[in-house]
């Protein structure tokens, strides 16, 4: 009788486990299934969609593409998605079909965004940008904008090129990249640099000075490539506390796609917490152009894009997490949230007009695995605190111990600190914790401004507290306080430059007048700031020199 007791309990684990396993694989193959019933396939009882233009089965690059050449973030696991690549290894030979990119035309949706205070507002397509653009083109050949750089050294490049070795997407699939004694020459007669896709151009133009060079035409190229290159896979980003997706396109390259939370014309409530502000798509684009016309030049490349989210998002996506927090709204509009700490729930879900929405695409920097950066922490971070205030806050002479603190003791990190955060007040960004170098170069080379979403909330406040570092340590750059007071001129004025060169984004117009006039206003307030700063401390000891001589040695010690 025992015995039989035993057999029957060892019967019943057994079903249990049998059970728990079929239940698992059902589960894990429901999403497929639901998929191909939205497809209008056998045993969907919903009816079939619009005929949609044939689809090709995507390629799962592997894991010696070249997308590892690329990140954008400073965290050190910025690299990785929220869907691991072993997991996209295992995916590789799966189906699932993507359609044709394009993110092709929206209604026109203005008046009625300009209307209602939404969250989510269609976009629509702007007309192109008029031919002349004489106030910008003429900024960019003044002087001030022709300053040559010093000669640069072999290791004051990001990477060294073989100039021997052409890209060829066919090395996708191969641990190397083909070299012209093993391929064709190509036809067009061009040189193997020529080959490179632009965001590889990009990253071999970065050096010790700058990101990339004033008329590098690679850049404007790569800009365009964010806007009509075809997205083959989307996964959401790892970390943050917003939702933030990584886009691969179909020649390799990958951006971070920041999608629409707010119109054009809505301000941050005076409520709200600098920490839990919403991050604007179009301060992103607002602030790579912004940092370029100060001749900057530290902003990664990013652009404006309409995105259709059943075609380029939904339907290529295989981050289960991801594809799993879709829905369709009561207005029968196709909505997603995804994971994060903030705003990812049904309240506050991305919702399309019917599936288009606008985001910024900002291109990667090379992989932390090739091209290493540092992260720092901001001398004038904020408490990031409802009731603490951060020391800087409270104690006026907080810049000399800063000062005197490697490596702002010597070379010119402090000028660095003193440009951004000329370039935050102007953007109005209190959310700049921590900035990035590249750790090949050392101390001696410039900030990367990254994560610029915070930026360009308020335009009818202008928050004097982000000057606080100009004012305490009054130094600046004689190249930069040339450069502002040259936009403070009728000829070249900040406000209407910026607004013929954000007219050349795809969904133009990317910032409301207000802001526009707000950086003009703000521009006259650096400019007071720096002036009583020189009728205190004296020219000299305020604005550095760093003219006619190398821009790494120009001492910082008072």
């Amino acid at each position: 009788m025992k015995m039989l007791l035993v057999r029957k309990f060892r019967v019943l684990i057994l079903m249990v486990f049998l059970v728990a396993c079929t239940m698992h694989i059902m589960i894990d193959l429901l999403p497929r299934l639901e998929r191909r019933g939205t497809e209008g396939r056998p045993g969907c009882s919903c009816p079939p969609p619009a005929a949609a233009p044939p689809r090709a089965a995507p390629r799962w690059p592997s894991k010696h593409t070249l997308r590892i050449l690329q990140d954008f973030s400073a965290e050190p696991g910025s690299n990785l998605s929220s869907q691991s690549r072993e997991a996209a290894e295992r995916a590789a030979g799966g189906g699932g079909g993507v359609a044709g990119g394009g993110g092709g035309g929206g209604g026109g949706g203005a008046a009625a965004a300009a209307r209602t205070r939404r969250l989510i507002a269609p976009g629509a397509p702007r007309p192109p940008p008029p031919a002349a653009a004489a106030p910008l083109a003429a900024l960019f050949q003044h002087p001030l904008y022709r300053a040559a750089l010093p000669p640069l050294a072999e290791g004051d490049l990001l990477f060294n090129v073989n100039s021997d070795i052409r890209f060829n997407p066919r090395a996708a699939e191969q641990t190397e990249w083909q070299n012209e004694e093993n391929e064709e020459f190509l036809p067009t007669g061009e040189t193997s640099v020529d080959s490179y896709p632009n965001w590889l151009k990009f990253h071999i133009g970065i050096n010790r000075y700058e990101l990339y060079s004033r008329h590098n035409p690679a850049i404007e190229a790569l800009l365009q490539d964010l806007v009509t290159q075809k997205i083959t896979s989307v996964a959401m980003k790892s970390g943050g506390t917003q939702l933030k997706l990584i886009m691969t396109f179909q020649n390799y390259g990958q951006a971070l796609f920041k999608p629409m939370k707010q119109t054009r014309e809505q301000e941050t409530p005076p409520d709200f917490f600098y920490f839990s502000d919403y991050e604007r798509h179009n301060a992103e684009i607002a602030a790579f152009h912004l940092d370029r016309i100060l001749d900057f030049r530290r902003v990664p490349p990013v652009a404006g894009r309409l995105v259709n989210m059943t075609r380029e998002i939904r339907d290529v996506t295989r981050d289960k997490k991801l594809w799993r927090t879709f829905f369709i709204s009561p207005a029968n509009n196709i909505c997603f949230y995804g994971e994060c700490s903030y705003y990812c729930s049904t309240e506050h879900a991305l919702c399309g007009k019917p599936d288009q929405i606008e985001g910024s695409l900002a291109a990667f920097l090379p992989d932390l695995s090739l091209a290493k950066r540092k992260t720092w922490r901001n001398p004038w971070r904020r408490s990031y605190h409802k009731r603490k205030k951060a020391e800087w806050e409270v104690d006026p002479d907080y810049c000399e111990e800063v000062k005197q603190t490697p490596p702002y003791d010597s070379g010119t990190r402090i000028l660095d600190i003193m440009d951004m955060t000329v370039f935050d007040f102007l953007m109005g960004n209190m959310d700049r914790h921590h900035y990035e170098t590249f750790e090949k170069f050392g101390n001696e080379t410039f900030i990367i401004h990254l994560d610029n979403g915070r930026g360009f909330g308020k335009y009818s406040h202008d928050e004097l507290s982000i000057l606080v570092p100009l004012n305490q340590c009054c130094r600046i750059r004689k190249s930069t306080y040339l450069r502002l007071q040259l936009l403070a001129k009728e000829e070249y004025k900040l406000s209407l430059l910026m607004k013929e060169s954000l007219l050349k984004d795809k969904i133009a117009p990317i910032l409301y007048q207000p802001h526009l006039e707000a950086m003009d206003r703000r521009l006259r307030i650096v400019l007071k700031a720096v002036s009583d700063c020189i009728e205190k401390d004296g020219y000299d000891n305020v604005v550095e020199n760093d003219f006619n001589a190398d821009v790494n040695t120009v001492t910082t010690e008072r």
